[in-house]
């Protein structure tokens, strides 16, 4: 027999949950690249809180998703969207997460437990059908607009968004069935910078350098320690793409290294030979 399921209602107050997704679609139709529409809608009211283009669907598009929403609405409580891995760890669990009883969360997962907003996965595309009704919709209404505007990439296609939202939501938002809402703008203190961007743990190697990302970088003496050798530090990797090392907080400074010797056909450095 066929799965009984049955409407959800939408929930009491703006805020309290919001579906995010991304579809990727012939948005210019033939004009240029086929691109990837990142969007975000308040569960309660319809509204649409953010929108974007990117080639693909990635981890990145989803911080600066989430990043446009705590901008221009602030943290909701919670974001529902799907199993996909760049939400959650969908591999065996490991030996140290069986010890432990937890699961080492993706980027993603880290960035909401950071800033405060629960993570709520959806069992079935049904199960997040506003934001999947949403594509539908934006697939007539916002591929017109693009074709009417004549946009053949990426950036005149983001170029259309601002106009295009505003005027939907003025058509298509509804009030939510509780007065106020549940959006909480984000602390004093509390940097963005240094929550939307991707971590990773290195160790220092002997010569006070780190490697990230095919190169490395060289860490200065600072003003309480000369050497930092064999420390495990953070490379945060912001958005803009710019790379910054911290330990235990504390942002270091940091130059290019130089690059690695060349090797001879023996694998020696040619210095050797």
């Amino acid at each position: 027999a066929p799965t009984h399921r049955s409407r959800r209602e939408r929930r009491g107050q703006a805020g309290s949950l919001v579906q995010i997704d991304a579809s990727p679609h012939d948005w210019l139709e033939g004009r240029g690249p086929r691109l990837t529409l990142f969007a975000a809608i308040d569960d309660a009211t319809g509204a649409v809180l953010a929108l974007l283009f990117r080639a693909e669907e990635d981890a990145h598009g989803y911080f600066l998703l989430v990043r446009a929403i705590v901008t221009t609405c602030g943290r909701p409580l919670s974001v529902y969207h799907d199993r996909h891995s760049i939400f959650r760890v969908n591999a065996p669990e490991t030996v140290a997460e069986q010890l432990a009883d937890a699961r080492e969360p993706t980027q993603f997962g880290r960035l909401l437990d950071e800033v405060g907003i629960a993570s709520v996965i959806a069992r079935s595309p049904q199960a997040k059908g506003r934001v999947e009704r949403l594509f539908g919709t934006l697939q007539d209404r916002l591929t017109s607009v693009l074709r009417l505007a004549g946009a053949t990439n990426e950036a005149e296609a983001t170029a259309c968004l601002p106009a295009f939202l505003a005027d939907y939501n003025s058509r298509f938002t509804v009030p939510a069935a509780e007065v106020g809402d549940c959006y909480r703008a984000m602390e004093a203190g509390m940097d963005r910078d240094t929550f939307f961007c991707f971590k990773y743990q290195r160790t220092v190697g002997m010569d006070n350098t780190v490697r990230f990302g095919g190169a490395r970088i060289q860490l200065r003496p600072g003003p309480g320690r000369r050497s930092w050798a064999r420390a495990v530090v953070e490379v945060k990797e912001r958005l803009d793409g710019s790379v910054a090392v911290s330990y235990h907080g504390e942002c270091l400074t940091t130059t290019p290294a130089p690059g690695e010797a060349p090797t001879g056909p023996t694998g020696l450095s040619l210095s050797q030979h």
